[in-house]
């Protein structure tokens, strides 16, 4: 390995008009892939997060809330083309219910809030090359959303793939989309420095930025939590949930033993003899919803400072370059996460929220949740739970892909108030006013559940 390989991905990213801030944090990982750096958090440098704040129990003033709220700006991370579930464009298009996307909610979210608190709160959705021509033209339909002359999206960059023997940037003429990759969502701090868009909305008075996935719908604007940053003068935080046995993949927040920080670490961070440390539940009680705040002129000050170079953890991939073909070259990609912030703010603070504020979608088996009458969605595009807690949903592959899985939903989905589970092993087609009640499974033989069939324990 040498100057060349790193020499050869600056060319291929400037020529291909990736911005220099990116560019340089590219630079940054590459040296310490060079070195050896593998990124990993070992169990005994860091001692579990096990009583942060909770949302339940702050006392914050109207006045600050308010206040708060008028200062802060939504960032919604819109990256993601839904490939896993067989999309071919933003998934923040995706139909939720009643006609309306992603997207559409998230608007209704906003415009609620600013309703209610008078508030500018200008969003903000962060596009790969992938998403942006397809939410730009979503984003035509409605009229109200920019504030400020403010741009509505900004772009993330991308990055070349790394082959794994030597480091040089791969080469797939098959497909020379798969030579590239996204840097990971940590990508959003340098993008919102090159862009412009971090000292715009620092010039426009905006002083808090609450970012989120598009595909969580329950991290929509917050006041409350807004006042709480606010008052808590902290640089940055972290949206925590308690963790369950289903929490066990998603990144948690640790403190590292040699100076008390708060550290993020994400799966990819953990070494294969040790997750069992990671996916413990009661060891790390907390997870990261993926949801954080910041303080826009201390994250601006701290990039400018640093050249666009912010120095999160390195998280290093490997995969193959076309990850359908498990022969292609093994390529490593560069990743970091955004969460991973929480450590180079000192001050950093976590919050545990309810999980309602973790709602997101990244299979069918939640899709068919909210589309059920398991939720109900307000015109302020909130989704709130109508049973105390929601069922267990296992949906088979032939329910993987959304064009299948709407196939088989033509009808409608199934009624799920009255369920525990719902588990489908084989391929069935839904009829209209299906219920399930208590635990229910269909088989391996698959068929058709005839219209007004009750599955389940009453069955």
């Amino acid at each position: 390995m040498s100057d060349s390989g790193l020499a050869q991905a600056r060319t291929k990213m400037e020529e291909a008009g990736v911005a220099q801030a990116a560019v340089d944090v590219f630079a940054d990982y590459y040296r310490q892939l060079e070195r050896g750096e593998t990124g990993l958090i070992p169990e005994d440098t860091i001692e579990p997060l096990t009583d942060p704040p909770k949302l339940e129990d702050v006392d914050v003033d109207d006045a600050t809330v308010r206040d708060a709220i008028g200062k802060t700006v939504l960032i919604k991370l819109n990256g993601g083309l839904g490939t896993s579930m067989g999309m071919a464009q933003a998934k923040s298009l995706l139909t939720v219910r009643d006609g309306k996307t992603f997207l559409d909610l998230i608007l209704d979210q906003v415009r609620a809030a600013r309703r209610e608190y008078g508030a500018r709160l200008p969003v903000l959705f962060m596009n790969s090359f992938n998403t942006r021509d397809d939410t730009l033209a979503a984003l035509e339909n409605h009229d109200d959303v920019e504030v400020d002359g403010l741009p509505v999206d900004f772009l993330q960059s991308q990055e070349p793939k790394l082959r794994a023997d030597d480091l040089t940037p791969v080469e797939w003429p098959a497909d020379a989309r798969l030579e590239w990759c996204p840097p990971g969502h940590g990508d959003l701090y340098p993008s919102l420095l090159s862009t412009g868009i971090l000292r715009a909305l620092v010039d426009a008075g905006y002083r808090y930025a609450s970012v989120s996935n598009s595909d969580n719908l329950g991290a929509g604007p917050d006041a409350r939590l807004a006042g709480w940053f606010a008052a808590s003068g902290a640089p940055y935080a972290a949206e925590v949930c308690r963790r369950t046995a289903m929490d066990r993949k998603g990144g948690h927040l640790a403190i590292r033993r040699s100076d008390g920080q708060l550290i993020l670490r994400d799966t990819a961070q953990t070494a294969d003899d040790e997750m069992e440390y990671f996916t413990d539940e009661h060891r790390h009680p907390y997870f990261h919803c993926n949801n954080l705040w910041f303080d826009l002129e201390r994250v601006l000050s701290v990039l400018e400072e640093r050249g666009g170079v912010l120095g999160l953890p390195l998280i290093r991939n490997s995969k193959t370059v076309d990850p359908k073909d498990s022969g292609s070259p093994e390529v490593i990609q560069i990743e970091s996460a955004m969460g991973a912030a929480v450590e180079v703010f000192e001050g950093a603070q976590a919050i545990c929220v309810p999980r309602t504020r973790f709602l997101p979608v990244k299979t069918t088996n939640e899709l068919l949740l909210l589309r059920s009458d398991v939720y109900d969605v307000g015109d302020d595009g909130r989704l709130r739970l109508t049973v105390e807690q929601a069922p267990t949903i296992t949906l088979g592959k032939a329910y993987k892909k959304i064009g299948d899985f709407e196939e088989r939903f033509a009808a409608g989905v199934p009624s799920l108030k009255e369920a525990n589970s719902l588990t489908v092993e084989g391929d069935w087609a839904f009829g209209p006013d299906v219920a399930v009640s208590g635990n229910a499974t269909l088989g391996t033989e698959g068929g058709r559940v005839e219209a007004g069939t009750r599955l389940g324990a009453d069955a």
